[in-house]
């Protein structure tokens, strides 16, 4: 592409030209350049009016021709849910305004939360043990959703299990449950009585305090720490 062609095309992005803005009066033009100019962002009704100083009804008609001749648009802004939010019609909101994935049209996608939540403490109880990429890496073997689901999604969604106390977040010890997952790294378990399925008739075992204590590296039969005068684990036994 030559020098001529990029600068031509630069200039369309950042909204100085376009098609259906040769008929424009020069209000209108003014509106677009005002809307234009916060690209992703986009900008509110009230900014206009402050930044235009024109009366509503002569903003409210720039608008109108501006969306009836598809150069902008109106946006969801999550912040500001009461007030109308206006966006070049070639950008794409920024998950500022829409809220990321876990929002929909504006509004928080609470079945799609609820519903990897319910599936996320499934896949625990099922593993026993796991990961934030582990439980990941189930949905995405076994094709969970329909839809994609990020790492980061799983993550975010764990994290507020833990919050909620529906979930356990402990580290890895190496041993038994935990031998695939390495020494020190974070990893998710049912709480006591929190279980499905299988984890869930397990009963006590699933509850076992040494696979979730912090110092089971130093305990020892003989030591400082010990199973023998640990109270937990005295608990444990006589449940």
């Amino acid at each position: 592409m030559s020098q001529l062609q990029d600068s031509m095309a630069l200039k369309r992005k950042r909204g100085s030209q376009g098609p259906g803005t040769q008929s424009l009066g020069e209000t209108d033009r003014n509106i677009l350049a005002l809307v234009r100019g916060k690209e992703d962002l986009g900008i509110s009704i009230a900014e206009l009016r402050r930044a235009s100083n024109l009366p509503a009804n002569q903003l409210n008609k720039a608008i109108k021709t501006l969306i009836t001749g598809q150069l902008i648009k109106e946006v969801p802004n999550i912040k500001y849910k009461g007030g109308k939010h206006y966006m070049g019609a070639e950008f794409e909101p920024s998950k500022e305004l829409t809220g990321g994935e876990w929002y929909a049209d504006g509004k928080l996608n609470q079945d799609l939360i609820e519903f990897l939540k319910s599936t996320c403490k499934k896949i625990v109880a099922k593993l026993k043990v796991a990961t934030a990429k582990g439980v990941h890496e189930f949905f995405v073997k076994y094709k969970v959703f329909k839809e994609d689901v990020s790492g980061q999604q799983i993550a975010q969604i764990l994290n507020s299990m833990v919050l909620d106390n529906e979930i356990l977040e402990v580290k890895s010890n190496g041993l038994a449950e935990y031998h695939s997952i390495p020494v020190g790294e974070v990893c998710y378990r049912c709480a006591p009585g929190g279980g499905l399925g299988e984890a869930a008739k397990n009963g006590a075992m699933v509850s076992i305090p040494c696979g979730v204590c912090p110092r089971i590296n130093i305990c020892t039969p003989d030591g400082v720490i010990s199973p023998t005068t640990c109270v937990y684990y005295t608990k444990w036994l006589d449940f």
